[in-house]
């Protein structure tokens, strides 16, 4: 099959499977995020985010735990120092580098674990109605009258300081959203003559809510968890810059700025440098969350 008929074969507006359908919208939504500008540059930054994580031990152009004390505080470009060196002698840019690792290890686990949890409960309560509904969503409320930091710092307290007890407890502050969204999606999908057709069919409660519910639910969860990326990155870097995340002598960005903090007037690149990084990530999944929002929801995107 040549290139161009595969084209038109992905263009079609007559498919003629099922499978041939999920391939030209996949193929066509491809299309419309190409075409905006922002949302490739984005989508570039974070796949040039991916190469560095993965590729941390090659790039890297020294350890990033091995103390220098005799060129501590060195500035850019100093001794093969591109970004400078922290207050023990440590290559930023080295820093820099492995600590993306820990930075897309965060996000991916809350990313997994929020919007799942979310959905969950969000379908569950818009699906049943009634009891289960006022009791899951007043459970919802709760958890987002309070200020998603500060419940993280609540949750870390009383778990203990650790990256992976700062995942669950962004991850315990994170999922109220997506329940929300999941709900909304839930009532307006349950009422169609689609789900009452296959209720006709005989399908039980469980099935239709995750053969049949779920999969209208997940194009709206994606376009919130990209966008809400930024908000995890940066609780992330506030925990760590707390002293309640990653802990030393780990290369975390936030942790990172904590220790610059105090050098801040005389040696700025020490917490600059961590800054810019979690800067740059985070506009890149904004850019990307906006370019996925109007391929996914055009009706939001237009407004």
């Amino acid at each position: 099959m040549s290139d161009m008929t595969l084209r038109q074969w992905l263009l079609t507006d007559a498919p003629t499977s099922r499978r041939h359908a999920r391939l030209a919208s996949l193929y066509k939504g491809w299309l419309s995020l190409r075409s905006n500008t922002m949302a490739m540059f984005g989508l570039g930054i974070l796949v040039a985010l991916l190469l560095m994580a993965f590729l941390a031990p090659i790039l890297a152009p020294h350890d990033p735990y091995a103390q220098d004390l005799a060129n501590r505080l060195l500035p850019l470009g100093t001794e093969g120092h591109v970004l400078g060196t922290d207050s023990l002698g440590r290559d930023i840019l080295s820093r820099l580098i492995h600590g993306s690792r820990i930075t897309l290890y965060i996000v991916t686990l809350v990313a997994l674990i929020a919007p799942l949890a979310g959905l969950l409960v969000g379908t569950i309560a818009g699906y049943t109605g009634g009891w289960a509904d006022v009791v899951l969503m007043r459970i919802t409320d709760i958890f987002l009258a309070f200020p998603r930091l500060v419940l993280a710092l609540a949750f870390v307290a009383a778990l203990g300081a650790g990256i992976e007890n700062a995942v669950l407890a962004i991850s315990l502050t994170a999922w109220p959203p997506y329940a929300r969204i999941a709900r909304a999606e839930t009532l307006t999908i349950r009422s169609s003559d689609y789900i009452s057709a296959v209720r006709l069919q005989g399908a039980n409660p469980i099935r239709i809510i995750t053969k049949h519910i779920w999969p209208l639910c997940i194009s709206s969860l994606i376009v919130r968890v990209t966008l809400d990326m930024a908000g995890i990155i940066l609780a992330a870097a506030g925990l760590g810059f707390l002293g309640l995340g990653a802990q030393p002598p780990s290369p975390e960005w936030g942790a990172m700025i904590s220790e610059g903090r105090r050098f801040i007037l005389d040696h700025w690149w020490v917490a600059t440098m961590p800054g810019l990084a979690i800067f740059t990530v985070s506009l890149a999944f904004n850019l990307l969350g906006d370019g996925l929002r109007d391929v996914l929801d055009p009706k939001d995107g237009g407004q």
